[in-house]
């Protein structure tokens, strides 16, 4: 063998433990999950949170450190609004977001967040195994989306300026309903709609921006929201307002993970859900004993008022959202068959 190619053989080998790191690197490399809501620990704070952290810490075990992740809250990482893009892109691994946030980008989400549409816990999660939750899995698929947890949350509304009960009681006020189509209901009653993600709530309320917003019970606690309302409208037994708000994953990053690694993290993703159930739940009853310490007024919804939203809902954001396209009247129709 010749001098020259000794000296590459030699190269080539020598180089081969480099290769070989980097391989190794590349592999376990870190997830990173992304989420606007306020950071804690597995066992305190804000349960999205928590689920988040939950799940990375089961995977990494279920995987034996095959899997590792970083959990970015508070918008930390990237500005709210740009996560379901950047994941669509496979520039973001995961996120925690409510589904409505990406409706302008993909006007079917805008079911995640129907006024009416759902009314209770048990009809919320009864979709993951029906018609419309099979459709809503392979729609999100076919948009580079996989969806890991369903996660439903019941809301309320908080006020600086008066209670908000009847679809009446929102006229003149300036307020925030968290998706298009609970705004096209507000608009109908009357009022000036807000349209910003719920972590930018507080500045707008404080400033007075904006006099009232109806979000979701653990948002209207870990947004520290009774320090700038004197009012509170509670989700906890009856509710016109429900979000859907899924842990996701980038099918550009999920198709590059093994098959057993790709059944651990959807294992994980459904056992959580029972977590993130009883978590929404609980904080329906908190939210009512924050808010009273606090000193604001707490109202709670009767099932007539919640059928005079839904009745308001049916002729505006139904009927916008199903005129949109066939795919947005199909979802609805699906979904209007689990009761």
């Amino acid at each position: 063998m010749s001098f020259l190619k000794r000296r590459a053989v030699i190269g080539a080998l020598a180089a081969t433990p480099l290769l070989y790191l980097k391989s190794t690197q590349a592999q376990t490399a870190a997830i990173k999950i992304s989420h606007q809501f306020p950071g804690g620990s597995l066992s305190e704070g804000d349960f999205r949170d928590r689920l988040c952290r939950m799940f990375a810490l089961e995977v990494e075990k279920r995987t034996k450190g095959g899997l590792k992740f970083e959990v970015y809250p508070g918008s930390s990482l990237m500005k709210t609004n740009a996560q379901f893009s950047s994941m669509r892109k496979g520039a973001l691994d995961m996120s925690l977001v409510p589904l409505a946030y990406a409706g302008g980008e993909v006007p079917e989400l805008n079911i995640g967040l129907m006024p009416g549409l759902v009314t209770s816990y048990e009809q919320g999660y009864a979709w993951k195994t029906a018609e419309v939750g099979k459709e809503l899995t392979k729609l999100l698929s076919d948009k580079g989306i996989v969806l890991i947890s369903w996660i439903w949350q019941a809301g309320g509304v908080a006020s600086r300026a008066k209670p908000i009960v009847e679809p009446e009681d929102v006229k003149g006020l300036k307020i925030r309903g968290g998706s298009r189509e609970m705004d096209l209901i507000l608009k109908t009653a009357g009022a000036a709609v807000v349209s910003l993600p719920s972590n930018e709530i507080y500045a707008a309320m404080q400033t007075g921006a904006m006099d009232a917003a109806i979000t979701s019970s653990t948002s209207l606690i870990s947004f520290r929201l009774e320090e700038v309302s004197k009012f509170l409208t509670a989700g906890r037994g009856k509710s016109y307002w429900f979000m859907f708000e899924p842990l996701m994953m980038s099918k550009i990053v999920f198709d590059k993970l093994s098959k057993e690694q790709q059944a651990v993290i959807m294992a994980v993703g459904a056992e959580l859900e029972t977590f993130a159930r009883k978590a929404a739940q609980q904080d329906d009853i908190v939210v009512a004993q924050t808010y009273q310490k606090s000193g604001a007024a707490v109202v709670d919804l009767t099932a007539a008022t919640v059928k005079r939203w839904q009745d308001i809902a049916r002729t505006t954001a139904w009927k916008d959202f199903a005129d949109k396209s066939e795919s947005c009247a199909k979802l609805l129709k699906l979904a209007e068959k689990v009761v």
